[in-house]
């Protein structure tokens, strides 16, 4: 690798994986201890923060695994001050927390509303706020949120908290870097496309929508909506998000950088 993060640190949110194979998170925080960041792997679940940990650590790399439930500021608060103990500063703060629920306005009570909003969207305004202090007493930083495809285009899915949340972050993304860009803060978004991830195939409401609970039907399906033929995986989105924490995107700010293979081309 060419060492693009070397001295800095990284948070990741979400860096476990919700089942075999390699999520959003876990691909982002091996590939940012593989171009020489020190790790702070958080998940809900804490073995699966350790596993990403192991990987990284296998490798030669230096990682940190922490349980957190990120709709919490005081479990928040932890993860930043562990990761100040641990490694003096924090330079990169991923948003990678999210979930599906699949429901129009007439299927989701609110509960259920208040739920998805909270992991979706409070999550990475609490991580924001709790995070930018430091980042602009030390210089700057890069924070990356992870948004979705179904925050700029209806997909055919009728999941509105997920739609919802994902177009409100896309804009908490969007004023949080006008804001704070004089700090030398950069704030974007990734918005992915149609993507092969643990997370998707463990949605039985997903697969029901595609395929009728027939999860290879689903990949087949998915697979015919983007126009390069296949959907892609994580490791697509980890390779936007190195770019948007390293220096090379030093100018780039308040940016959705869409990771699609051309799926809102066509919608």
């Amino acid at each position: 690798m060419s060492a693009r993060l070397q001295g800095k640190t990284a948070v990741v949110m979400g860096a476990g994986s919700s089942g075999p194979g390699w999520g959003n998170g876990k691909a982002a925080a091996v590939l940012f201890a593989r171009e020489g960041a020190r790790v702070v792997c958080v998940d809900i679940h804490l073995e699966a923060a350790q596993e990403t940990a192991r990987l990284i650590q296998a490798e030669g790399g230096q990682a940190l695994a922490l349980q957190a439930d990120v709709t919490r500021q005081a479990d928040i608060a932890a993860v930043q001050h562990a990761a100040q103990a641990a490694f003096g500063r924090v330079d990169i703060l991923n948003n990678n927390v999210g979930i599906v629920s699949v429901g129009g306005v007439l299927d989701i009570d609110e509960q259920e509303w208040d739920r998805v909003y909270a992991i979706n969207l409070k999550s990475a305004f609490l991580a924001m706020k709790q995070f930018i202090p430091a980042m602009r007493e030390q210089g700057g930083g890069s924070i990356i949120n992870i948004s979705s495809v179904a925050s700029l285009r209806y997909t055919g899915v009728p999941y509105v908290t997920y739609s919802t949340t994902k177009a409100a972050l896309n804009h908490l993304t969007r004023v949080t870097a006008a804001q704070y860009a004089p700090d030398h803060l950069r704030v974007n978004a990734i918005i992915p496309g149609l993507m092969k991830t643990p997370m998707v195939e463990q949605a039985a409401n997903l697969a029901q929508e595609y395929g009728e609970g027939d999860v290879q039907r689903m990949w087949r399906e998915r697979d015919a909506q983007v126009p390069m033929g296949h959907m892609g995986d994580a490791w697509d989105v980890a390779h936007a998000a190195l770019f948007l924490a390293s220096d090379e995107a030093r100018y780039v700010t308040g940016i959705e950088l869409v990771v699609d293979g051309g799926l809102t081309l066509k919608f």
